[in-house]
């Protein structure tokens, strides 16, 4: 299926020779092997985990070494060639969708450990290398690195920082930008730049902050430099069944409310639980409305006095039924569901489109049946995992991208769930980034004025605005747009993206 936009005859013949001029210019910079250019080649690069939206590459590299993306990103520049820098391809927002005019600069070459300082409790790795491969070679020294996206035996360090990625350990650990001390990358002329410091602090400016989460807007990162935590000597996870989503929306709020901090804190709804029981057989409990993982982490004496802490507060909160992992292997077997939501849920439909707001955790509940009124409106089925404990939702919207009136109807309904999470106080993204999914609810979102202050920054980094281009920030006349949209109800929220 070719899923972009047709094309006019004298805009394919002027691709053609800028694909002509672009090639022959890299052809100077790197072997042959690392220049993709046929359609053959650059299709596997046409998206990433976001399938809904799709464009051909013009010309794929895969560099070696930092040098040849230097290289690349200088000649690049000299031509006014967009720049997209990909990494697993695991996102979730359409960041690393192509430039159809541009360079997809796959790092997937890059992955290299480069040291573990077993003494500073720190790793220090290539981009490429994946999130997983990070604690696996920790292991044998007691630690680990504690991000753990669903993705994380697949995708990558530098996708990681590109979109601040968390996991269902995030409530206690933090997000990527809490865990990644330093990084080391090339600006969009090629030029070596540092960011962050392995002291207490860094020198001048600390703008670590700014390149986490930029979705490679501002710098291509090829090096990170990231904290490494004891593992601890026990993990106990409950599982609480609740007979209604609310009353289990409701329970995160209280047991957030007495204080305590769980290492894990999910929610899942009674289909998705259904899905993931059907995939990976872990347990669960299939009458109930909804489910919360809630786990505990620390010393012995520390997990069983937050555990029974937790009981007493879910008993409180109306819990129908409680169980407590009886060790590891059970534990394990509990969050492998969580860990294959995604799998599973494409196992029950054709295709899924996982929204990535987060709204207050006292407002789970009301969000919950607002979804629920949603499924009537556009027809369509939803289920649902949160990261219950920091308010960061994952509604998979389940449709069918050969049909486009689903299709249609699944991009207003997920444009539905971003605003209502802005209108109670939340924000269009949590840990999947903006990328193209969610520009028009970042018209919602932010003023004017918000969104320039946005595009300064980015000019500041990338003047000429060819790294990712068209991306995270919507333009003005875009917004305009979008709004006059609002107005005539049954418009296509994303008009000029391309699409299945």
């Amino acid at each position: 299926m070719n899923a972009s936009l047709p094309m006019t005859v004298d805009a394919e013949l002027d691709r053609a020779e800028r694909q002509t001029e672009v090639v022959a210019a890299l052809g100077k910079l790197l072997p042959a092997d690392a220049i993709l250019s046929r359609q053959e080649d650059t299709a596997p690069y046409e998206c990433d985990g976001l399938t809904a939206y799709r464009a051909s590459p013009m010309v794929v590299v895969l560099p070696r070494t930092e040098a040849e993306i230097a290289a690349v990103l200088s000649r690049c520049h000299a031509l006014s060639v967009p720049v997209v820098a990909r990494g697993a391809g695991t996102g979730l927002s359409g960041g690393a969708l192509p430039h159809r005019l541009g360079v997809t600069l796959s790092l997937a070459r890059f992955n290299r450990i480069v040291d573990i300082d077993v003494t500073a409790c720190t790793a220090t790795v290539q981009c490429g290398v994946r999130n997983q491969a990070i604690s696996d070679a920790a292991r044998p020294l007691g630690l680990y690195y504690a991000p753990d996206p669903s993705s994380q035996i697949a995708c990558t360090i530098g996708g990681n920082i590109a979109e601040n990625s968390g996991g269902v350990h995030c409530l206690k650990y933090g997000l990527t930008l809490h865990n990644v001390l330093a990084v080391r990358g090339f600006t969009v002329e090629g030029e070596p730049i540092a960011f962050g410091s392995l002291a207490l602090d860094a020198a001048g400016l600390d703008l670590i902050s700014v390149l986490v989460g930029s979705e490679g807007m501002l710098a291509v990162i090829v090096e990170a430099t990231v904290k490494l935590i004891p593992k601890p000597p026990l993990a106990t996870c409950i599982m609480a069944s609740f007979a209604s989503v609310e009353a289990a929306g409701d329970a995160v709020a209280a047991v957030i409310a007495a204080g305590i901090t769980p290492a894990g804190l999910e929610l899942m709804d009674r289909r998705m639980t259904a899905a993931v029981e059907d995939y990976v057989h872990a347990g669960y409990d299939l009458e109930a409305a909804a489910i919360l993982l809630c786990e505990s982490d620390g010393t012995p004496d520390e997990v069983d006095e937050e555990i029974a802490r937790m009981r007493v507060v879910l008993e409180a909160s109306g819990a129908t039924r409680l169980e407590t992992s009886r060790d590891e292997d059970q534990r394990l077997r509990f969050w492998s569901g969580r860990k294959n939501a995604f799998p599973a849920t494409g196992r029950i439909s054709p295709d899924y489109m996982c929204m990535d707001s987060t709204i207050p955790r006292r407002r789970l509940a009301e969000i919950l049946r607002a979804i629920e009124a949603m499924e009537t409106t556009y027809g369509l089925r939803c289920v649902n995992v949160f990261h219950a404990g920091d308010g960061n939702l994952h509604p998979l919207i389940l449709f069918d991208a050969n049909d486009s009136d689903e299709m249609h109807r699944c991009e207003l309904f997920g444009a539905d769930i971003l605003e209502t999470s802005v209108r109670l106080g939340g924000t269009v993204s949590g840990e999947h980034g903006i990328g193209v999914e969610k520009l028009n609810s970042m018209c919602v979102q932010f003023s004017p004025a918000e969104r320039e202050q946005m595009f300064a920054v980015k000019r500041a980094f990338d003047p000429g605005e060819t790294l990712n281009p068209g991306k995270v920030v919507p333009s003005l006349h875009r917004c305009a747009e979008y709004g006059r949209l609002h107005v005539h109800h049954g418009a296509l929220p994303f008009p000029d993206l391309p699409r299945l």
